[in-house]
């Protein structure tokens, strides 16, 4: 047993030079952790390491949230802390800090879901507002964050997208569903806060796409705010990437693009069989990889009008990113690249990115326990489902522990 049992986090220097990048390296992955904290993350993903746990105890909060049975402060002390920051800004504050110290930004994400009134939706517009006032404040948040279903029907962005006649109240609705995209994205025109616009299903990409870039046109003139997000899981989105840079080049101004694999992958593929329209998504994982990479490549030549942050948990789409900076001279600083893990994930590329000198940020997922559990579930999915993910965490995490001489029990 260590005898550093009350080990504080360290903060991390930042290099002076240029730093090679592995992500192997778990002394720096898991610096900013304490002994106590790493054995319980130990723990934590051991157990998600097991699919049929993970559904036995999906199924078991599920019914006990339902029943209202006293669970919460264990949800809380476990997956709840691992991957959320707390349940308000204020209570997020400590791992604000904690990233800060390893040189790492906060994305704060207000993951309440499954709401869907007009008074959620302008409860959800002032809450982001929150966060993009909180993002001003200091360079520890470089990114604001919301998902356009968080202030509008899912239902009247289909109908919008598909081109429904629309009643005057669905009209009167999306007014307003403009009216408060145009509210976050002049407050943060006003605070210099980048924001991303999350990117969701097919059948409501349409529509949002459209607000995207009505919002950049208007915005985007002086510096890159508004950021739109690619899926490139869909075998349209590298062409509708290079389209949308045209389009700013031509209309003189700048494009913000996120770039991701995708979140919606059964879902597409499901509804695109059940209504018999072409599926939208790639054919191979490797089709996916490959225009994830070419994204890369073309918005690094694009810097003149692209920016881009790259959301993945993909280890060699990182190093093939900053090992074509290094080839094209790039600095590992450059305001145009940035890269984004989730809280509570892969922190052997958060870190060791941040400690070469990249610029790196955390989504940090808040909200009420009750509210932000459908994320949560989707986070033992996926660490379920992802090949290899929970077993590449889990094994990082040992090769830890074994480094610092702890026992794992």
């Amino acid at each position: 047993m260590s005898n550093r049992s009350n080990l504080m986090p360290t903060t991390l220097q930042r290099p002076t030079e240029v730093a090679s990048v592995s992500f192997e390296d778990t002394s720096i992955a898991f610096s900013c952790q304490s002994d106590f904290k790493l054995r319980k993350t130990y723990w934590l993903f051991a157990l998600m390491n097991k699919g049929w746990l993970v559904n036995i105890g999906t199924f078991f909060i599920k019914i006990s949230l339902k029943l209202k049975l006293p669970i919460k402060n264990l949800i809380k002390s476990t997956i709840f802390e691992q991957f959320c920051g707390g349940e308000s800004i204020r209570d997020c504050e400590k791992t604000i800090g904690k990233l800060h110290n390893g040189h790492i930004g906060t994305i704060l994400d207000f993951s309440i879901e499954g709401e869907d009134s007009e008074r959620s939706f302008e409860e959800t517009t002032l809450e982001v507002i929150r966060t993009i006032e909180r993002a001003s404040e200091s360079t520890d948040i470089p990114f604001s964050v919301f998902k356009i279903t968080g202030i509008a029907s899912s239902d009247l962005l289909e109908a919008v997208q598909k081109g429904d006649e629309l009643t005057d109240a669905d009209k009167a609705a999306y007014e307003r569903v403009r009216d408060r995209v145009n509210r976050l994205c002049a407050r943060a025109h006003e605070r210099n806060v980048r924001l991303f616009i999350d990117a969701e299903e097919s059948w409501l990409q349409g529509t949002i796409d459209t607000l995207a870039y009505q919002m950049m046109a208007r915005y985007n003139r002086e510096r890159p705010l508004v950021f739109n997000t690619y899926q490139m899981y869909r075998w349209e989105m590298y062409d509708n990437l290079v389209h949308a840079t045209e389009t700013a080049r031509e209309q003189g101004y700048l494009l913000g693009a996120k770039l991701v694999r995708g979140a919606y992958l059964e879902k597409e593929r499901i509804r695109s069989h059940e209504e018999e329209y072409q599926n939208p998504i790639q054919a191979t994982k490797e089709d996916t990889d490959r225009d994830f990479n070419r994204a890369i490549d073309f918005s690094l030549s694009s810097r003149d009008t692209v920016s881009i942050c790259l959301g993945t948990h993909n280890e060699y789409s990182c190093q093939y990113c900053f090992q074509r900076m290094k080839q094209l001279g790039i600095a590992p600083s450059d305001e145009h690249i940035w890269f984004a893990q989730l809280l509570g994930m892969s922190d052997n590329i958060s870190y060791n990115l941040a400690n070469a000198g990249y610029n790196v940020a955390k989504y940090v997922p808040y909200g009420p326990v009750d509210a932000v559990m459908p994320y949560l579930f989707r986070r033992a999915e996926e660490n379920k489902s992802i090949a290899g993910q929970s077993s590449r965490e889990f094994k990082l995490i040992a090769k830890e522990l074994d480094r610092r001489k702890m026992v794992k029990s």
